[in-house]
């Protein structure tokens, strides 16, 4: 995979990487949903295009088959009362079999099909086009997330993440937001995975294996990187965080030693380096400034 594939797919992830940010850091949510919907919003795109669908109606239908998704894992934790890992879980190996039952097949190909990818390169041509595109897409997303994220209804849907017990106090219905949170983060799961099949020509019922530990590499390495200060600055962390991702696992993959069955591996190498390394470095930094100190107090003594 060349690095300009890597970043034009890391874009398409982004919009993944930022589903999981509302989940795991803005609802303090562990949703594993989020393996089955993206291969739900893959599955639901590539069943309608096969059968002549607008590429843009498809698209959108796969957006609301992920939000779909979302909310039942929300409505299995809020008023089922499961764990919020177990309800996540449950969800997961449901989508498997509805995955499968939407394709009616392992696995669907768009090869010969007419869809958005298609659509760029007839209509835009150009070897920058889908890039440009994706550029344009993942940035619109991000400014209406910013956006929504600002708003009343989005500031208690962070507090919800935050301290439940506040929006309680306020008479809020933390139910309410904690399932149409997880529904919004899976839509965009869901996006992610329709367009990845388009791009890369097929659906597979598998292709949602570990793309929760994929979406949670970008979330850590963007915020490792450039910081969690605001929610403009996290979110642009997050999307450049996804194509970093990628690139990494483009130039791992040129190793000599390493062949593409190992992509899981690396992925959970990348993940654990960019949790322990910041934490190193910090633990680091803090140990040489106690040093200074020390220094700064035994020369004023002597």
């Amino acid at each position: 995979m060349s690095i300009f594939t890597s970043v034009e797919v890391g874009l398409m992830f982004a919009l993944m990487a930022l589903g999981v940010y509302l989940s795991f850091r803005i609802l303090d949510f562990p949703d594993l949903t989020v393996d089955g919907s993206f291969v739900t919003g893959a599955a639901v795109a590539a069943i309608m295009l096969v059968n002549g669908a607008n590429p843009l109606i498809a698209v959108t239908a796969a957006f609301a088959a992920g939000f779909i998704a979302g909310v039942i894992t929300g409505l299995l934790h809020t008023v089922g009362g499961i764990n919020p890992l177990l309800s996540g879980i449950l969800m997961m190996i449901a989508l498997y079999s509805i995955n499968l039952r939407i394709m009616d097949a392992p696995n669907v190909s768009l090869l010969t099909q007419t869809h958005l990818f298609t659509w760029i390169r007839e209509g835009i041509g150009g070897t920058w086009a889908i890039m440009g595109v994706m550029v344009a897409v993942v940035l619109i997303v991000k400014v209406m997330l910013d956006f929504f994220l600002k708003t009343e209804f989005g500031l208690a849907l962070r507090a919800v993440g935050d301290n439940h017990l506040m929006i309680t106090s306020f008479s809020g219905n933390i139910h309410f937001y904690k399932v149409f949170g997880l529904g919004l983060s899976n839509a965009l799961v869901a996006l992610a995975g329709a367009l990845v099949a388009q791009y890369s020509g097929f659906a597979d019922v598998n292709a949602g294996i570990g793309m929760i530990v994929i979406g949670l590499a970008s979330v850590i390495i963007g915020e490792a990187i450039f910081g969690k200060k605001t929610i403009i600055r996290t979110t642009l962390a997050v999307i450049v965080g996804a194509i970093i991702y990628r690139i990494i696992v483009a130039l791992a993959l040129r190793v000599e030693f390493l062949e593409t069955g190992d992509l899981k591996l690396i992925t959970a190498i990348i993940v654990i380096l960019a949790l322990v390394l910041p934490k190193a470095i910090a633990k680091q930094k803090e140990t040489m400034r106690k040093r200074q100190r020390r220094l700064r107090l035994s020369a004023q003594k002597g």
